[in-house]
């Protein structure tokens, strides 16, 4: 009987619930993963990436599981361990997380957002990646009141920064390099407010423009020959990588995937990037993202910064592609729909359809759709860019 006894007690004592009330902070952990679900399945906030991300954090926050372990990261990352060992003594989400941490995942999420992104309407319009560039504006803003006015550090800064960006493989790859510690918390932030483009745009579309600039109707796109859609990724990634080295993977990805699209002679491949590939793909990017949110450094001042600052960066990349879009409608006479400009964030096409919904309530015969993708998928180019910049002067 005392064996028993004595077996059962140690039993309890092993148990997760008995780790349980020794923090409180993995109980909040734990509601807050059940919110993020409640986002994702519920109310549909990006629930491909959100779903995954809030299970991971779940996971990892559950006492006992030894899934994660920040530690033998922290060591790996002070040249104490190899990825060998890792590998030996880490658990599952520290095996997955090997993707992130190398950069895999993100780009190949890159190469898959290429085969699904029509490039035409920029080739068409080349004047809309002005728009995109413009857009980018979120980025360097949130950066400078990083470091001016909440004292992160400028390696974080340049990972908040890149929220405004609204990518949210790009911000998990720059911020996996720069300032893994917080990458829970900028994954998070980046993905909520691209789901919340809807609701965080249009009031600033509608302050910034006036009825006149937004019933702006714009003329019929070009058409762009096959020539042009197979020469573009090519020189594209040749230009690029050659002015920002540090970019290659990500936009070089991006342009294999597109190039695989637009060739004619990879279906099968373009199928499987955009389909099963990334599917895959996206399971372990986000539950590997969501374990990083180990209670002890998520539930910090730090983490709300994160969040206010990426508010703030979308909406200084709204305000930045809008304005821009506003000089171009006067040098262009009004035949430029300034609201085009707000789609230079990288969340396509969500972006573009909130131009167009934006467009037809002040002139319900206005289709501005194929105009604001050129400035969005400028965005996914100027984000990469801004990644590949930040990193090549932070990355040390």
């Amino acid at each position: 009987m005392e064996n028993i006894i004595s077996t059962l007690s140690q039993l309890a004592r092993t148990s997760g619930f008995y780790m349980l009330a020794a923090d409180w902070r993995q109980i909040v952990m734990i509601v807050l993963a059940c919110g993020l679900l409640y986002l994702g399945l519920v109310k549909k906030f990006e629930p491909l990436l959100l779903v995954g991300i809030a299970f991971g954090m779940l996971l990892t926050n559950l006492p006992g599981s030894e899934m994660y372990h920040p530690e033998l990261w922290d060591a790996y990352i002070a040249g104490q361990l190899r990825l060998t060992d890792i590998v030996h003594d880490g658990g599952l989400l520290d095996i997955l997380y090997i993707g992130v941490k190398s950069g895999v995942y993100p780009s190949l999420i890159f190469m898959g957002v290429g085969a699904m992104t029509d490039f035409g309407p920029l080739l068409a319009n080349p004047k809309s990646l002005l728009l995109g560039a413009a857009a980018q504006l979120g980025i360097f803003a949130a950066f400078l009141m990083a470091i001016g006015l909440f004292g992160f550090d400028p390696n974080v800064a340049a990972s908040i920064g890149i929220i405004g960006g609204a990518d949210g493989p790009t911000a998990i790859w720059l911020t996996s390099k720069l300032a893994p510690d917080y990458l829970a918390p900028i994954a998070i932030a980046a993905y909520s407010y691209m789901a919340l483009i809807p609701l965080i745009q249009p009031p600033v579309m509608r302050l910034l423009t006036t009825k006149e600039e937004r019933e702006c109707k714009m003329e019929q796109l070009r058409p762009v020959t096959k020539t042009q859609r197979v020469i573009f990724p090519i020189i594209v990634t040749v230009f690029v990588v050659l002015l920002l080295p540090s970019v290659a993977p990500l936009l070089g990805c991006l342009m294999l995937g597109n190039l695989f699209k637009e060739c004619g002679l990879t279906d099968r491949l373009s199928d499987t990037a955009q389909n099963a590939l990334m599917n895959i793909v996206t399971i372990f990017l986000s539950t590997s993202v969501g374990a990083t949110a180990v209670y002890y450094r998520f539930l910090t001042p730090q983490t709300l910064f994160i969040i206010v600052l990426g508010l703030i960066a979308f909406e200084f990349a709204t305000v930045g592609g809008l304005l821009l879009g506003k000089l171009m409608y006067k040098l262009s006479g009004g035949r430029i729909n300034p609201l085009i400009g707000s789609a230079g964030v990288s969340a396509v096409p969500m972006a573009a359809r909130v131009s167009q919904k934006e467009g037809q309530r002040a002139n319900p015969s206005n289709y501005l759709l194929m105009h604001a993708m050129g400035p969005n998928v400028a965005g996914v180019i100027g984000s990469a860019v801004a990644a590949g910049f930040l990193l090549a002067v932070f990355g040390g």
